[in-house]
């Protein structure tokens, strides 16, 4: 363990989700990356959206969104993630100092997350609960695609959402918009698309959902939700980040690549769909 965190919380999915082998897991990262051929995006890029599959299904498509971040530096990473287990409290993050990865240590912005539950408190009457050894996968599976596309160390600011409603992704987000002014930061928002279904069907149930995204569209994510034409299991986090960085001054979106489970298994009877975008301020 690096001396330097005596609090660590280590990776309960390396080695299922993702190898548990450091040069393996950089060699398919570094694959994935080269594969990846994302359209140009002129401007700053201030956000993205991408899944968080195991990284045999959804990992080329993730790494079109990380491919247009890749050798740039962001002093903090905010990932805004859903959570899959069961905790009470609306809004969570991590208790430890680093998260570990085969890849190394990332250092959790302390100073950042209390600033956001001072906020919390004092403007939407809620706090964000710090978790030990949390089980999820959904933000961790991100963080050895920004360990190989980020040249420099950043910190990172991890927020798990149980309550995904509208208004909570809202006042989040004009939040973090606020205090993540500076330093220098990127946000994520970390979602898979529709659950289960035919390809055909998962198809049309995801174009929706890409479509709202593109659109900059909000409510509409929301509303595709409520009636059942569009499903993203991370909802609360993708309208979290799209508010930021529409605060932010982000006017460009961009899909960037989108696939199903069935691009690996070859069974389009029952397929899990993924999306990536990316939200940038034209220059």
């Amino acid at each position: 363990m690096d001396k330097s965190y005596s609090d660590v919380r280590p990776s309960p999915i390396a080695g299922t989700w993702y190898s548990a082998d450091k040069e393996k897991l950089r060699g398919s990262i570094d694959d994935f990356l080269t594969r990846a051929t994302p359209p140009n995006i002129e401007g700053e890029v201030i956000a993205l959206m991408v899944p968080h599959a195991g990284h045999i299904y959804s990992g080329l498509t993730a790494a079109h969104a990380y491919k247009t971040v890749q050798g740039k530096s962001f002093e903090q990473v905010v990932i805004l993630s859903p959570s899959h287990q069961y905790y009470p409290q609306p809004l969570l993050t991590s208790a430890h100092q680093a998260y570990q990865t085969p890849l190394g240590f990332v250092p959790v912005a302390r100073k950042t997350l209390e600033q956001i539950d001072l906020r919390l408190k004092e403007e939407m009457g809620i706090a964000l609960s710090p978790v030990k050894r949390d089980p999820e996968h959904s933000l961790e599976i991100e963080l050895p695609f920004l360990q190989r596309s980020l040249p420099n160390e950043f910190q990172l600011v991890p927020i798990m959402l149980r309550d995904q409603s509208a208004s909570l992704a809202k006042g989040l987000g004009a939040i973090l918009a606020e205090l993540c002014k500076e330093p220098k930061t990127l946000f994520i928002a970390s979602t898979d698309l529709s659950h289960f279904y035919y390809e055909n069907q998962a198809q049309k149930l995801d174009q929706a959902v890409l479509e709202a995204v593109a659109d900059f569209d909000i409510p509409s994510l929301y509303d595709l939700h409520a009636s059942g034409k569009g499903q993203a299991c991370g909802l609360g986090a993708v309208a979290c980040v799209m508010w930021a960085a529409k605060m932010l001054g982000a006017n460009l979106v961009k899909v960037v690549d989108y696939r199903t489970s069935a691009d690996v298994t070859h069974d389009k009877s029952s397929v899990v769909g993924y999306g990536a975008a990316v939200f940038a301020k034209a220059a």
